[in-house]
């Protein structure tokens, strides 16, 4: 990796990070410096990154929270680890039972599109394995923070905001109570600046931290959410959470232009952006701003999408091989089928999504690409009473249909939208990166990377590149300041460009790059949140 990189042509008021000691690289300034300060106590960047995931649950609540999933890429000692620690459907969720209660698909909100929640899990088995510090240490911050409180930064209000008038509106049963009084304490979502706190949730928090995540599936906890969830006609039970423990998995990836791009498997969607990188690495591409190497990126993600889609599911029910769409025939055969003219491709409706990722490393060259969601801002509504524990609503996507990839089975995970990325190139690691938002993630991790590699921007400048974004069919939105001569030439195309009013639903993205040589840590932050780095 070059790291002689020059200005940022990009409007940004923000500038690449440079540091040796450690960095830490999230969405919310205080969840950076939580992790900073579990690297200067002497934990290492895996104890970092789960400090500043467990603190994101408190610190930006609209996007993940205790009841939802993560998954992980480590790299420790020159080796590549991941982690999915997302959990499957309870036992008791089946088509017929959804199907009796008058329903034709699985709904976005209460307990009906409950999984069961895997993040507590994911930290639990990242601290055993390769962490220094114990969990209890590790945790501490979050716990300090959701007792004490903190001010809400701007984007974190300005999404708050539109979750408490949504749930207003649609939320009126009992069960839904607990969140407002959880998340709207005075009757209102709390404003930018205001402080706000939850000790039910500081409770949680620590009882997690004293029993390694085995009261959230095994014991108190535990018995408190299936509690809940048998008092308003839930599916989730004790023996569903009894039985989940997040699984260490083998990372897939391609190789594109002599950088090894990873990816967490299926059940997540990280093999999209592998499939769309994969037919992309057969063009030349020279010059970033111009008409054809927009379009060409375009036309490979719907492909990729439109593959990925048709097969992503549990990987104990995928009907596809993962080395026959990985292969460089696969990438190939797409790559012919792309014209100088937009495609239609099979047609499907992605829904918004809504994530924390953060990035981490220390001095001894540990890095970790860490990913964690409730889904859809604060998942399903549900506040288990109490705790604190939003709960995520992942079943939503779950097909009914018992012929499609992704049907829904007892036990089974469904498709996922939270992917974290690696880079590395001849062995050695180059570093973590990441572009959280629900189907943006794919497109997000296909265009850093490009940004990278092909027209060799730094990290900042990678993140503040104007974005382009999929939507179905030949339609394809736009950022705000993305260049207007080459939307409209991309119009020209065939592609029905729209513009869209602001950069929200772009992704929010962090980067952190090691040089070999030396261990310095290079760094990028989103501009498009309240995005930060600290370092040291």
């Amino acid at each position: 990796m070059n790291f002689d990189f020059q200005y940022n042509p990009y409007p940004s008021q923000r500038t690449t990070v440079f540091a040796r000691g450690g960095m830490v690289a999230t969405s919310q300034p205080l969840a950076a410096q939580a992790g900073l300060d579990i690297l200067k106590k002497g934990g290492n960047a895996i104890d970092a990154a789960v400090a500043a995931a467990a603190a994101l649950t408190v610190l930006e609540p609209t996007s993940n929270g205790i009841g939802g999933d993560a998954f992980a890429l480590i790299w420790k000692k020159d080796k590549l680890y991941g982690l999915n620690a997302s959990g499957p459907a309870p036992q008791k969720l089946t088509i017929d039972a959804v199907k009796s209660r008058g329903l034709e698909r699985i709904p976005a909100f209460g307990l009906i599109p409950v999984t069961v929640p895997g993040a507590p899990s994911g930290w639990a088995e990242m601290s055993k394995k390769f962490g220094r510090l114990s969990l209890k240490e590790v945790l501490q911050p979050a716990i300090e923070y959701a007792e004490k409180g903190y001010p809400l930064t701007p984007t974190l209000g300005k999404y708050w905001e539109y979750a408490y008038n949504r749930y207003k509106q649609n939320l009126t049963d009992e069960e839904f109570q607990p969140w407002f009084e959880t998340f709207a304490p005075n009757g209102r979502a709390p404003r930018v600046g205001e402080i706000w706190r939850s000790p039910a949730h500081a409770a949680t928090l620590n009882e997690i931290a004293e029993t390694e995540a085995e009261s959230f599936y095994r014991g108190l906890l535990a018995d408190k959410i299936s509690a809940f969830s048998e008092r308003y006609n839930g599916f989730i039970s004790k023996e569903d959470l009894a039985a989940y423990r997040a699984e260490w998995v083998e990372p897939i990836k391609v190789n594109y232009r002599g950088y090894d791009v990873w990816e967490i498997p299926p059940n997540g969607q990280g093999l999209v952006a592998l499939l769309g990188l994969n037919i992309v690495k057969g063009f030349d591409f020279t010059e970033k701003e111009t008409v054809d190497a927009y379009h060409k990126q375009i036309e490979a993600m719907k492909f990729a999408f439109t593959d990925g889609k048709a097969c992503i599911t549990d990987p104990a029910f995928m009907k596809m091989q993962l080395e026959d769409v990985l292969c460089d025939a696969y990438g190939e055969s797409r790559r012919r089928e792309i014209s100088d003219e937009a495609i239609e491709p099979l047609p499907y409706q992605p829904p918004r999504g809504g994530t924390v990722y953060l990035a981490a490393a220390d001095g001894e060259g540990n890095m970790v690409s860490f990913i964690q969601s409730n889904y859809m801002g604060f998942g399903s509504g549900i506040v288990v009473s109490g705790t604190g524990i939003a709960l995520q609503n992942r079943g939503y996507d779950f097909s009914l249909d018992p012929q499609h990839p992704n049907t829904l089975r007892p036990g089974a995970k469904s498709y996922h939208t939270i992917i974290p990325g690696f880079l590395t190139k001849d062995g050695q690691a180059v570093g973590p990166f990441g572009v959280m938002g629900g189907f943006m993630q794919p497109q997000g991790h296909m265009q850093v990377v490009m940004n990278t590699i092909d027209f060799g921007l730094n990290p900042q400048a990678a993140l503040d590149a104007p974005r382009w974004q999929w939507l179905e069919g030949k339609r394809v939105q736009v950022e705000p300041h993305f260049p207007n001569h080459i939307a409209q030439a991309l119009a020209r195309k065939g592609h029905q460009i729209e513009v869209a009013l602001d950069s929200g639903g772009f992704g929010r993205g962090q980067i952190i790059w090691r040089d070999p040589k030396t261990g310095v840590l290079m760094g990028g932050t989103e501009a498009r949140t309240d995005g930060s780095i600290a370092a040291w």
